[in-house]
């Protein structure tokens, strides 16, 4: 990875754009397939072109370099060119979830101060919802059918531009993107990243660890919206000459089965849910052909060790399961090929550092118990407008993850769980407060509590205690009412999927509710 000592030494052109795109077509890759979209192929000339509009497009609306435009789509060509024509003239693409709620959008569209939304016509009613309270948003990009005359066609102003685009003067350490995630309050959070984080997760996990080579084609469950699907599918194939398969559809089991059967990809990306729920499909080992993946990754949260073995023992292949979080922008330990601790997260990934601390700071021995802290290149510089936030978090060159490890005397790090009450479901964070709120919003619901809890899998989802209001009492048919009143108050991946109801709840004597210990109870 290059590292700049002092201002003279920064590059100019130093663009995400360039050294991904742009430079590989000038090393004559012009004519070799980029991307595989449904029933068609993209070069990485034809993409450049594509890219290279839609900046153009984005100048002729008005956007300026570090302006915000944000996007909300499948992944797709189109996504890949919005993203990287925003980089290239300084801009900054900021992707988020296609799941949120038009609460969730009315939030990020007025804290990011977009003027500019890039949206799939799929999701534009419900990021519309609000659209009287949005404070900043000016133009309407919509792919697909438009369904307002506001709304700006993107194949209109997209194919009526010119191919041909100067790259802005961005260097090393200009912001390239945006990542939102999700906080303690369930308030979603923008962690900043420079031109440069890409590449420190380039040469230390898709080179170092992966061994990625122009000869792979790439294929992820994990959305773009992610940071990790943002790396899988965005950076590391361009990065290195490859090819990546993108996937619109949402990632179900035997979705994801068919499309590894049909591209023939030798890298995957999933997560432990996706695992979990591919596992379940009866005899996919004999109807689908697998035989092409050389490796299968995982992250987003712990890997299960009954999932590692079940998906070896059906399919024949290893799971490299790993650690990355949105602040750090992609993996930062993981098990290698060759290299595997069933049921540990692995070891440091190459360029980055971690210790374990107690609660006074200090680092623990091996075998103990306390906060991981990382450092790395690829740390975000700050949150947006999340000061207090940023300085618990951002220590310096350390990251607080906020996550419970250990490390054993061989240098494997193993998950204990959250110093906080947030949630990993399915990859996403989870914030109980959020959910708790959605459930006492029910006609029937005095107050709730939600915890984490294992599925039969290992695999945290949320449970919930509910004290019901005087004249109610606990059914089915409740839980069930209760469960999709959740589904359509909050994006519905993040609903109770138990519900257990009880007369209180525990609390402080100042009234806060005792989550550690509905916890203990459970365990």
């Amino acid at each position: 990875m290059e590292k700049y000592k002092y201002q003279s030494d920064i590059p100019q052109y130093y663009n995400v754009t360039t050294k991904l795109i742009d430079e590989m077509v000038e090393k004559g890759l012009g004519d070799k397939v980029a991307v595989y979209y449904k029933d068609k192929t993209y070069s990485y000339a034809e993409m450049q072109s594509m890219i290279n509009r839609v900046g153009n497009a984005l100048k002729i609306l008005g956007v300026h370099m570090e302006e915000r435009v944000m996007m909300v789509m499948y992944d797709s060509p189109e996504a890949m060119a919005c993203f990287y024509g925003a980089i290239k003239i300084g801009a900054i693409p900021t992707p988020v979830n296609y799941m949120y709620t038009m609460h969730d959008y009315r939030y990020l569209l007025n804290n990011s101060r977009a003027r500019t939304l890039i949206a799939d016509s799929d999701f534009i009613e419900a990021i519309e919802g609000f659209r009287d309270k949005f404070l900043y948003l000016e133009n309407t990009i919509i792919v697909g059918e438009k369904t307002r005359a506001y709304h700006i066609s993107f194949n209109d102003i997209v194919s009526r531009c010119s191919d041909k685009l100067d790259v802005a003067y961005t260097t090393f350490e200009d912001a390239a993107f945006w990542n939102y995630t999700s906080g303690s309050t369930g308030v979603p959070k923008a962690a900043v990243h420079l031109q440069n984080d890409v590449f420190s997760c380039i040469d230390s996990y898709a080179k170092a660890v992966l061994g990625i080579t122009q000869g792979d084609l790439v294929f992820s469950a994990s959305k773009f919206f992610f940071a990790y699907g943002l790396g899988n599918s965005f950076f590391y194939p361009l990065a290195i000459g490859a090819s990546v398969v993108l996937l619109p559809d949402r990632p179900r089991p035997e979705t994801i089965f068919a499309t590894i059967d049909r591209y023939h990809p030798t890298v995957f990306f999933g997560v432990p849910t996706l695992y979990a729920n591919m596992l379940e499909v009866e005899g996919a080992e004999k109807k689908y052909d697998l035989s092409s993946l050389r490796i299968c990754t995982s992250a987003g949260e712990a890997l299960p060790k009954e999932i590692f073995n079940e998906w070896k023992e059906r399919f024949g292949l290893e799971i490299l399961d790993g650690i990355g979080s949105t602040e750090l922008l992609h993996i930062f330990i993981s098990n290698r090929p060759g290299d595997i601790k069933p049921g540990s997260s692995g070891k440091l990934v190459p360029g980055y550092q971690a210790k374990i601390i107690d609660d006074e700071g200090e680092e623990v021995p091996d075998g103990e118990v306390g906060t991981l802290q990382v450092k790395g290149e690829s740390t975000a510089l700050y949150y947006y407008r999340h000061s207090e936030k940023t300085k618990t978090s951002m220590l310096g060159e350390w990251f607080n993850t906020g996550d419970r490890y250990y490390r054993d005397a061989r240098g494997y790090y193993y998950y204990r769980g959250r110093s906080d009450d947030m949630l990993k479901v399915g990859g996403i964070w989870v914030s109980p407060i959020e959910v708790e709120d959605a459930l006492v919003s029910h006609p029937a619901v005095l107050e709730a509590a939600v915890v984490a809890k294992k599925d039969e899998h290992g695999l945290v989802k949320p449970k919930a205690y509910v004290a019901l209001k005087k004249g109610r009492r606990p059914s089915d048919k409740l839980v069930k009412d209760i469960q999709l009143f959740v589904k359509k108050s909050i994006a519905p991946y993040k609903y109770p999927r138990w519900i257990e109801f009880t007369k209180k709840l525990p609390k402080t004597s100042t009234g806060k509710i005792q989550r550690y210990k509905l916890r203990e109870d459970q365990a």
